[in-house]
């Protein structure tokens, strides 16, 4: 398989977290969003430059792991990694890293389609944009 990958840090804020202290579940899809955005950013294929091509990406599926907790006030490091497919879709794994802890938080996934801005309609073939964009790429073979 080949695959690219990148990650942020994050400092957790205390509107991330629950009453306990802790961050709520929910944020977890939203530190994977921060991800997809800096992957987009370091790699040249952001949002808008997929809308700009005439496509949209929603998410079809998405899963979470959690491992351990992360608490208000530390600090997480959210690797990225794409997946090369032959298919029309997107695949990205996550891990959260705790960086205070030095624990694994959660791991994940997402699967992303290319659907068509005009019409909505879902392309089964790769857009021509992104093989020119993926043939650019200097992949890691793992």
């Amino acid at each position: 398989m080949k695959e690219l990958e990148t990650s942020i840090n994050i400092d957790v804020r205390f509107s991330e977290t629950d009453a306990m202290g802790v961050v709520w579940h929910g944020n977890y899809l939203k530190y994977f969003e921060d991800g997809r955005e800096s992957f987009g950013i370091k790699y040249g294929v952001e949002y808008l430059d997929i809308y700009k091509e005439g496509y949209f990406t929603p998410i079809v599926k998405s899963e979470i792991n959690h491992k351990s907790t992360i608490n208000y006030g530390e600090k997480v490091q959210v690797r990225v990694i794409l997946e090369k497919h032959y298919a029309a879709k997107i695949i990205f794994r996550y891990e959260v890293f705790n960086l205070t802890t030095n624990k694994i938080a959660a791991t994940g996934k997402t699967i992303q389609i290319f659907m068509n801005v005009i019409d909505r309609t879902l392309e089964l073939i790769k857009p021509k944009f992104y093989e020119i964009w993926e043939n650019k790429q200097n992949w890691k073979e793992v």
